[in-house]
């Protein structure tokens, strides 16, 4: 049964580790991801951006998917399926369709409107048992059509977020969706930790966790930082592998092009991603 992701986030957040958000884009990514969490004994958060739930034909679809895998792979450990940057509408939508959590992605708005609608969001959320994520200052680099260059949040615009009674935050520090530029100058911890000492016990969230160095990572866990959304890395993983396996020859071999075959490698290397992900993240065990 799928759970909000507070309680996860919560412990993970006094226990000084981090829950990864592993962004899906079809049944293998699900499979795979899930199959990990249950193997490591994690628990797992699932995204679904507004673009990956067109993808797979609507939201109910992916609830549904979600759910049978839950049942027929026998997954024990806590699981939560989120939207990733959910505009207004998407937010009701999912809501509607089954979802234990949700992003509210309202940092393109002036701060007043992001705080009206969030806390109109936080009620709805919440009433119905979902977590909620609100965003403050933009997270740079793309994410389905949306650039932006990498800002740092306000504090004090964190802290008026936070105190609308949201679930965990997500603050720009620096950091970006995609693959980081050659120039990127790194997390700015200044920034992590004024928004921490601001918000309190509340997890904060780590956006663009692809290609973020190892002591990064760590260092922002230590100050805070609850939850980290993997994607881009995923989606390499799974880019190389299959490339490998089609320049090898293998499709045109026996029934090598069978998706079942064609995709299996893959998959692979998207469980592996995600293992080096959850040990490096703390998670491994703690479900």
């Amino acid at each position: 049964m799928l759970v909000s992701a507070k309680e996860m986030l919560d412990k993970a957040k006094a226990g000084h580790y981090a829950v990864g958000q592993f962004n899906i884009n079809n049944l293998e990514w699900t499979k795979a991801i899930l199959q990990t969490a249950q193997e490591l004994n994690s628990p797992v958060i699932l995204g679904v951006s507004e673009g990956a739930g067109k993808y797979m034909a609507g939201y109910k679809t992916v609830v549904g998917m979600v759910n049978g895998m839950l049942e027929e792979l026998n997954i024990t450990v806590p699981v939560a399926l989120h939207l990733d940057h959910g505009g207004y509408e998407a937010c009701y939508k999912c809501i509607e369709a089954g979802f234990s959590s949700i992003m509210f992605d309202g940092s393109h708005y002036p701060i007043e409107e992001n705080v009206a609608k969030t806390k109109e969001l936080v009620a709805a959320a919440h009433e119905k048992g979902l977590s909620i994520e609100a965003e403050v200052g933009s997270i740079g680099g793309e994410e389905d059509g949306v650039i932006g260059m990498g800002e740092c949040a306000d504090p004090k615009e964190c802290k008026m977020v936070a105190d609308l009674g949201v679930d965990f935050l997500a603050a720009g520090i620096g950091n970006i969706h995609g693959k980081y530029p050659a120039n990127w100058k790194g997390l700015s911890f200044e920034t992590l930790d004024a928004i921490q000492q601001l918000t309190g016990d509340l997890p904060l969230v780590l956006h663009g966790g692809t290609g973020i160095p190892a002591d990064m990572i760590k260092k922002a866990i230590s100050l805070g930082v609850s939850k980290i959304n993997v994607n881009t890395e995923c989606q390499l993983a799974f880019a190389a592998a299959t490339r490998e396996y089609i320049e090898a020859g293998k499709d045109q071999q026996g029934k090598g092009y069978d998706p079942r075959k064609l995709l299996a490698p893959g998959a692979q290397a998207i469980k592996d991603t995600v293992k080096e992900k959850m040990e490096m993240f703390g998670s491994v065990g703690k479900a």
